[in-house]
């Protein structure tokens, strides 16, 4: 795909650990790996400012211990606060290691920099009150903020918060990125999130993290065919077919707007009428339906239309309503990008884990879901997913969904796996709608995909 990154959930973490520890690593040592990777990230962002660590019971909190060791090593002023004593060998055998004083949690007093050692990855519950407190005013009162794997208080596989949890500068996620670092709310605390390597093999992760997609130039054997070709149905509101037709564009070879309005630009944007063969020729692709579809009987005509004829699909907009409406069941193989609210009526209202909820859906419908939002998610029927970065907040605009299921098309068309275009569309939208900077609107992304595309070659 690209530059993905795998991503483990709190099961997969400990089963990684364990195969490490069968391979004959000691926990002490998988330990002193963390709390250097740790340590060294903390001195590469602060530099050598008066340093807090906060330490918790179990191996987090061991963790915590060596990162104090280790910054003590290089000549940093450094304390540290326990909220107990350490409860697992390797932990008692860190803090004996780090052999200077530890303050309580509760009298302890602020410092520069802030490093959370309490709680980590497989934490099930609100943290305690009083640990709770200490936290949030130490965090509030620290002009840097590092955590150890996650901040304290996070749900590791959903991303949910247990509680209130401090925002950080940094989160050290230890061996891998966990669901937390890319699911709202919890991705909002974590910062910049880097990894530190300590040698889990997580070859196996079913989950990944989307990154820059690598994408192939046109050569001198291709063209307007070769590069795939598009075909956009359009229906009640042109405009969101447009904008579809208009990112497409940029990424295929070949984009034709059937059912809409025969006038505008782009003029190499082809406009055909629709007729009930608008969609037989071969050469076609990828097909989009849903953007400004309608509702009524038109678009659910040329809905049924799409739905048999055979292509690749793109289902979005309200073509994902009239779906919904009837539960319809020949989605096996296409790309299905509901927001929210779509989501929900084609899948059912709930709550809870966006992640299970689109593996859930991806399974039941034998589609790929794009769920969409800040935290979208991609699910293959199988059990994979991918999770992309935080997308710009200015995203929150009307038709850059549009957008979306345009450039989706595109790379359908262009050959890729429906799993692989959903993810490549993803990560082009949002470093498009970077480029075109705050205050954007979805008419903006088309002129800034040429970049986003050219950054993938």
């Amino acid at each position: 795909m690209g530059d993905d990154r795998p991503i483990l959930t709190a099961a997969e973490t400990r089963a990684a650990e364990a195969a490490l520890f069968a391979a004959g690593i000691s926990v002490d040592a998988l330990m002193a790996l963390a709390g250097a990777a740790v340590a060294d990230a903390a001195w590469r962002f602060a530099g050598p400012v008066p340093t807090l660590v906060l330490c918790g019971p179990g191996n987090n909190g061991g963790d915590g211990y060596v990162v104090a060791a280790e910054l003590k090593a290089r000549g940093v002023s450094v304390r540290v606060a326990a909220s107990g004593e350490p409860g697992t060998d390797a932990a008692r055998a860190a803090r004996a290691r780090w052999g200077g004083p530890v303050e309580t949690l509760a009298d302890a007093r602020p410092a520069s920099l802030l490093i959370d050692g309490l709680f980590g990855t497989g934490l099930t519950r609100a943290l305690a009150p009083e640990i709770a407190a200490a936290l949030t005013r130490l965090a509030a009162a620290a002009r840097h903020r590092v955590a150890i794997d996650l901040p304290s208080g996070v749900a590791t596989d959903s991303g949910a918060l247990f509680g209130e949890v401090p925002a950080f500068d940094i989160t050290v996620a230890l061996g891998a990125l966990k669901p937390a670092h890319l699911l709202l709310p919890a991705a909002g605390r974590c910062g910049r999130v880097v990894v530190g390597d300590i040698g889990l093999d997580t070859g196996a992760a079913t989950l990944r993290a989307i990154g820059r997609p690598r994408l192939a130039a046109p050569g001198p054997q291709d063209h307007k065919y070769s590069r795939g070709k598009v075909a956009v149905v359009a229906g009640a509101m042109a405009g969101a077919a447009a904008l579809a037709a208009g990112a497409a564009m940029r990424a295929a070879g070949y984009v034709e707007l059937i059912g809409g309005e025969q006038h505008g630009s782009p003029r190499a944007l082809v406009r055909r009428p629709w007729t009930a063969k608008a969609l037989d020729d071969p050469r076609i692709g990828a097909v989009v339906v849903g953007p400004g579809l309608g509702r009524d009987r038109a678009g659910r005509m040329r809905l049924d239309a799409a739905l048999a004829a055979g292509k690749p699909l793109v289902l979005d907009a309200d073509a994902l309503v009239l779906i919904g409406r009837s539960r319809h069941d020949r989605l096996a193989g296409h790309v299905l990008t509901p927001h929210r609210g779509e989501f929900d009526r084609l899948f059912g209202a709930g709550e809870g884990d966006r992640l299970a909820r689109a593996r859930a859906a991806a399974a039941q419908s034998r589609a790929i879901i794009l769920l969409k939002g800040a935290d979208s998610i991609v699910a293959h029927p199988d059990g994979r997913a991918a999770m992309a970065p935080i997308a710009p907040s200015w995203l929150a605009s009307a038709g850059t969904g549009d957008v979306l299921a345009g450039i989706v098309g595109a790379m359908l068309a262009g050959g890729r796996a429906p799993f692989d275009a959903a993810q490549a569309a993803l990560w082009l939208h949002a470093d498009a709608a970077r480029r075109a900077g705050p205050a954007l609107i979805a008419d903006d992304l088309a002129a800034h995909l040429p970049a986003a595309l050219a950054a993938c070659l």
